[in-house]
C-alpha cells in the first residue's frame, strides 16, 4: 500500500522566521539549500522515491510556493495537492488527514537531508509492523558522525541519547491521538513544563531520571494516548539534522557538498 505523503511548510507564526529573513524569503520553506528551495527538494525526493504516492503540502497560502519549479511541476502534473495550514501544527495535521487519508507519511519542508532510503525504511516499518504510529530517531553518536555541529539537543534515556528525524508514520485515524504530544510545541528537551502538559508527570519523571529506555518510554506513551507507538532508530545520523537556523543551514550544505563531491 502506497501512503500519502504530507509535507508541512506553513509558518508557525506571523513573525518572519529569522533564517527566512536572512535569506530574503517570506517562508523558511523557500530558503535555498545548494540552490534549491527546501520545500522543492523535499517534495522532489518524496516524488522520486514513491512515484505513485499522492503528495500533499500544508501551507496557509499556496501562492507563496506555487512558482517554485518542483512544486509547480508536481501540481500541474496532478500529483501535488495543497491543504490549508492551521494555526497550530497539530490542527494542520488533523485537517490535512481529512484530505490525505491513511496511511500517512509526514515530514517537514526543512527536512532537506531526508533520503530515499530513510523514506523507504519508514514506510516498511509502518506497513510491516502493528503500530498505529512510528517515529524515526537517530542516536547521538551517529548524528555526530554525520556532522559534529549537526545537533545540540538530545532526548536522553537509559542506554542512549536521541534526536528525532522529522519523519512520522500514521497508520490510521487512531494515530491522531499521538499528535497531541506536539500541542505545546514538542520541544520537550527545552521546555519541561510543556512536557508535563503534553505527556504527563510520570513521563517527565521517567525522562529526567533516565530510568527508562527509549522503547520503554514509547510503551508509556502508548498507554497514555491509547495507541500503539513505536520508535524506529536508524543508523544514518544525518536524517536527524534539519534546517532551523544559519548554523544548521551551513551544516546541511556542507553535508550535501561533501556527498556531491565524493
Amino acid at each position: 500500500m502506497t501512503p500519502g505523503i504530507l509535507v508541512l511548510a506553513g509558518r508557525r507564526s506571523s513573525t518572519l522566521d529569522p533564517l527566512a529573513a536572512t535569506m530574503g524569503v517570506s517562508h523558511k520553506a523557500l530558503v535555498p539549500v545548494r540552490g534549491e528551495a527546501m520545500v522543492g527538494r523535499v517534495l522532489r525526493i518524496a516524488a522520486e522515491t514513491f512515484p505513485d504516492a499522492p503528495l500533499f503540502v500544508s501551507i496557509e497560502d499556496f501562492s507563496v510556493i506555487s512558482e517554485e519549479p518542483t512544486v509547480k511541476w508536481l501540481h500541474e502534473a496532478g500529483r501535488l495537492t495543497m491543504v490549508e495550514a492551521q494555526h497550530h501544527i497539530v490542527d494542520s495535521i488533523v485537517a490535512a488527514s481529512e484530505r490525505t487519508g491513511f496511511p500517512l507519511l509526514i515530514t517537514t519542508a526543512d527536512n532537506v537531508l531526508m533520503t530515499p532510503e530513510g523514506l523507504r525504511a519508514m514506510v516498511a516499518a509502518g506497513l510491516e509492523g502493528d503500530a498505529d504510529a512510528v517515529v524515526m530517531l537517530a542516536e547521538r553518536a551517529d548524528i555526530m558522525a554525520a556532522h559534529p555541529d549537526g545537533q545540540r539537543r538530545f532526548y536522553r534515556f537509559r542506554g542512549g541519547a536521541y534526536s528525532n528525524c522529522n519523519l512520522f508514520w500514521l497508520g490510521s485515524p487512531r494515530a491522531l491521538n499521538a499528535t497531541e504530544s506536539f500541542r505545546y510545541g514538542g520541544q520537550f528537551a527545552k521546555r519541561k513544563k510543556d512536557a508535563v502538559r503534553a505527556l504527563g508527570l510520570t513521563a517527565l519523571f521517567l525522562y529526567l531520571s533516565r530510568l527508562v529506555t527509549i522503547e520503554g518510554m514509547f510503551r508509556h506513551f502508548s498507554r497514555r494516548f491509547r495507541v500503539r507507538l513505536t520508535p524506529l532508530v536508524v543508523a544514518d545520523g544525518r536524517l536527524a539534522i534539519d534546517v532551523d537556523n544559519e548554523r544548521t543551514h551551513r551544516v546541511a550544505e556542507e553535508i550535501l557538498d561533501r556527498e556531491a563531491n565524493a
